[in-house]
Parts: C-alpha cells; sequence; structure tokens
C-alpha cells in the first residue's frame, strides 16, 4: 500500500496500477521530496510527472505545496488509476491543481507549453537511453531558469545524456537498485558572471 507522506494529503492512501508500472519505493520518495523541501523548491512550483506509473511523486509535491502538477502517463488504466488518486489528494489539498494526461511522454513534450519548475521523469527501467535522451531534449526548453529535473532509473543505467539537453548534473544517489540524477539548466555564460 502507499501513501502520500507529508503535507496537506498526508496519510491518503494511493492505489498502484495492477501491472506495467514500478512505484518509488516510499524510502525513495521521502528522501528526494525531503531534500527538494529543504531546498524550498516545491512551494509555489508548477511541477510535471513523466511516466507518472500512479503519480506518486508529483501527487506528493502537490502534497507538500506545488502549485499545479500535470501527471503524464501513457496506460489508460494507470492514467485512470492517476485520476482517482489526484481526486482524493486534491480534497486534501483544497484545489484542482492536478491534470491527468494520458500520452506518450514525447508527444506530450511536444504539445506543452511550459514552464516547469520541477519534473520528475522516472521511465520503465527498460527505456533505451536513446529514449531517455531524446525526451530531455525535448523536456529542456520547457523548464524554467532554475528548474530541477529528477531523473531515477535502475541503478545498472547509464548517466543519463545531460549536457546535449542543455542540463547539468547537480547530485546523483543511489537507493539499492534505483539511482536518482539530479539537474538544472546549464548555466550560459552570461548567468555565471
Amino acid at each position: 500500500m502507499t501513501r502520500i507522506i507529508a503535507g496537506a494529503a498526508r496519510g491518503i492512501r494511493i492505489d498502484v496500477p495492477d501491472a506495467g508500472t514500478r512505484p518509488t519505493s516510499d524510502r525513495v520518495r521521502e528522501s528526494v521530496l525531503g531534500a527538494l523541501e529543504s531546498m524550498d523548491a516545491i512551494d509555489g512550483a508548477r511541477v510535471l510527472d513523466l511516466y507518472a506509473g500512479s503519480g506518486a511523486l508529483g501527487l506528493e509535491a502537490w502534497s507538500r505545496g506545488a502549485a499545479s502538477v500535470d501527471l503524464v502517463e501513457r496506460s489508460r488504466p494507470a492514467a485512470a488509476v492517476i485520476g482517482r488518486n489526484a481526486a482524493a489528494v486534491g480534497k486534501a489539498v483544497g484545489s484542482a491543481g492536478a491534470k491527468v494526461h494520458q500520452s506518450a511522454v514525447h508527444a506530450f513534450l511536444g504539445r506543452v507549453a511550459g514552464p516547469y519548475d520541477l519534473v520528475f521523469t522516472d521511465p520503465p527501467y527498460e527505456l533505451a537511453d536513446a529514449a531517455m535522451s531524446a525526451d530531455l531534449l525535448a523536456l529542456a526548453p520547457l523548464l524554467s531558469a532554475d528548474a530541477i529535473v529528477v531523473i531515477e532509473r535502475a541503478k545498472r543505467s547509464t548517466t543519463p545524456e545531460l549536457v546535449a539537453a542543455g542540463l547539468e548534473l547537480v547530485r546523483q544517489k543511489t537507493y539499492g537498485d534505483t539511482a536518482v540524477w539530479w539537474a538544472q539548466p546549464a548555466a550560459t555564460p552570461s548567468q555565471s558572471r
């Protein structure tokens, strides 16, 4: 059973799709979201949760004060589960700031305007590196200048190709079989002065 860990919706149970998803463990979710809170990266943020699965990452951020969350999931049954989870969290949060998009991630990135302040991308572990790189390249123009992108993959995965997407690695951490990379838009020469 998965629950929202903190914030306005703390303790609310969220459902997990029957098949085809790999929910982020409570331990990883608590560590990542706690670190983001300590950086003041959640309050008022526009959040994008790619390969949302159950929506746990994006909904947790919403519970903790994010202004809005777009949850993108290709699977129709999983998107329906996310919709129910978002409705439950929305009642506790007291707003309608969550939108579920039943779409392939790359297609969604090609038609949305952004900007996003916080992005979670937790693709299936079997997603090819080239597809991950293409997603990051499509995501880059949708980011605010101080955005944070959190990428979750299998520990055995190669480090995501960030430079081509104009991103730089901020931190990396492993939790058992899971690796998490944090990235942000690379500073341009005029920004670094």
